[in-house]
């Protein structure tokens, strides 16, 4: 191969996973590595919160287990979060989307989470 084609096929090699994780940054999910991060917490207990607020249940919040983020105009936060009820720990799904500029959130969906249901 002369030097050109090589330049090329380097440069491909070089921009294409670039490009790829520029492309899933934007609109698609990715993983949240730390769920013990004060803001992951902030938002699975806000989540609870409004979903308590919005159909006068008592649930209390415990803790987040896992969860995905998507850059919108905002971000969604997807939680899988732990809420006690009655003494019992049960594990629900909760879509927060929030709009850091505007410091406001928005509870976009709560329900239980089914071990034989896919969330992520």
């Amino acid at each position: 191969m002369n030097n050109k084609a090589i330049f090329v096929l380097l440069f491909f090699l070089v921009l294409l996973p670039l490009y790829a994780s520029a492309a899933a940054r934007v609109g698609g999910w990715i993983p949240i590595t730390n769920i013990k991060d004060p803001h992951v917490l902030q938002n699975g207990e806000f989540a609870v919160s409004e979903y308590n607020k919005q159909t006068k249940s008592g649930l209390k919040f415990n803790s987040v287990v896992s969860g995905e983020s998507q850059v919108v105009s905002g971000l969604n936060y997807r939680l899988v979060v732990v809420a006690d009820e009655s003494g019992r720990s049960k594990n629900y799904k909760a879509i927060v989307w929030e709009e850091l500029w505007q410091k406001s959130k928005n509870l976009t969906s709560f329900t239980p989470f089914l071990k034989n249901n896919r969330f992520f």
